[in-house]
């Protein structure tokens, strides 16, 4: 159990989620709290997280850093996003362990989950079919993370587990719009627009600079910033957005994500999730508790076949409530006040078809999700134009 002297490291610290479970443990009273940006430590770099955890000796690891971004970036990066995120993954985990961290909690995505999947999708339907192949490369790199929390913890008896939010938002979201997710992109796009509209350029300028789009600031000219606009879709009064607008999409609040994430963290092991008598059997001779000699990987849970397969031990995290992209858009238009035309692009991609997520397991650990997506889109569109201030 880890207690308000605890000293927990949460590499993200400044993402979307990581920022969120930060505050979160603050408010909870624990101030013993770790944090690197990524000029001051690169994930990648195995020497410096080495070099990092000799230093700091964190209790507890939250593992929230990530190469993220939208389907767009998806196409484009492949390599990156595979390789960069097993690379982080790699060397968080391994040096936690090596380290002798006492809890860990990974951070994943709905989108290991198979690209048909029957809905709303349980735990164990990861692996069961072909992947989304728009975000393949991430998919795979968070499902070895995934299976790296389960097997260290089957072989070493650590206590490690791995959380898959559904699609996030929320403060600190990112609206970049190379490389964003569907509803910051989206809102930006219809917010633009309606500036267009209106001739605010000096609100738009403003934007420009908080984001620059392909380097275009504002200071540049008018023309300059329309064109580089129109090219993802933005111009008076009119958005264009990519697919059908069809695919069903769940959405939860980041700071609702960063509150289930502390609940599991403190109290939620991996006893819990594959149950107590089970736990007790892959090591055999030693306490429930989870106290097992690292140095002796005898006991783990593959070489007792009468336990069958132990596997889907992560926990799905979300609301179990979905909306079409085209009626997320509708909601995002009445938010904005846009009175503009929304159009869809069919010959782009569309992704996944639907994503939505069986959370009877979390809720059987003791959490449910508090902020609705009506609320919720409010309070993104409010938080972004406080950031343009």
């Amino acid at each position: 159990m880890l207690d308000k002297n605890s000293k927990i490291y949460i590499a993200g610290h400044n993402g979307l989620v990581g920022s969120a479970i930060w505050n979160n443990l603050k408010q909870r009273g624990y101030n013993n709290l770790i944090g690197r940006s990524h000029s001051e430590l690169d994930l990648t770099d195995q020497v410096a997280v080495r070099k990092f955890f000799d230093e700091e000796r964190p209790d507890a690891v939250v593992l929230a850093a990530a190469f993220v971004g939208g389907i767009m970036a998806n196409f484009l990066y492949r390599a990156d996003f595979i390789m960069q995120n097993m690379m982080m993954q790699c060397n968080v985990i391994g040096n936690a362990y090596s380290h002798g961290v006492k809890k860990l909690l990974f951070l994943g995505s709905t989108c290991i989950y198979p690209k048909d999947a029957p809905q709303p999708m349980k735990e164990d339907v990861l692996l069961t079919s072909p992947l989304e192949y728009s975000n393949e490369e991430y998919a795979i790199a968070k499902i070895a993370g995934l299976k790296m929390c389960e097997s260290y913890n089957l072989q070493y008896g650590t206590n490690y587990i791995a959380v898959m939010p559904t699609n996030l938002y929320g403060p600190n979201d990112n609206f970049h719009l190379e490389n964003s997710h569907v509803m910051p992109a989206m809102m930006r796009k219809v917010y633009l627009a309606k500036l267009i509209h209106d001739g605010n350029w000096d609100a738009i300028r403003t934007d420009m600079n908080k984001r620059p789009v392909e380097g275009v600031t504002g200071t540049n000219s008018n023309d300059e910033i329309l064109t580089v606009l129109a090219k993802y879709g933005i111009s008076d009064n009119r958005v264009t957005l990519w697919g059908t607008g069809t695919p069903l999409r769940e959405f939860l609040w980041s700071e609702d994500m960063a509150d289930a994430s502390v609940h599991v963290l403190l109290n939620v092991d991996f006893k819990d999730i594959i149950g107590i008598e089970k736990y007790s059997s892959v090591f055999y001779g030693k306490t429930t508790t989870g106290s097992v000699d690292r140095n002796n990987s005898e006991g783990r849970g593959g070489a007792i076949p009468s336990l069958g397969e132990i596997r889907n031990c992560h926990i799905n995290v979300g609301t179990g409530k979905e909306l079409t992209i085209r009626e997320l858009s509708e909601l995002v238009v009445k938010t904005v006040g846009f009175e503009g035309t929304v159009e869809f692009d069919t010959s782009k991609p569309d992704g996944t078809p639907r994503k939505l997520i069986d959370v009877e397991k979390l809720h059987s650990l003791g959490w449910t999700h508090k902020v609705e997506i009506e609320d919720g889109v409010q309070k993104l569109f409010d938080w972004y134009r406080e950031s343009l201030l």
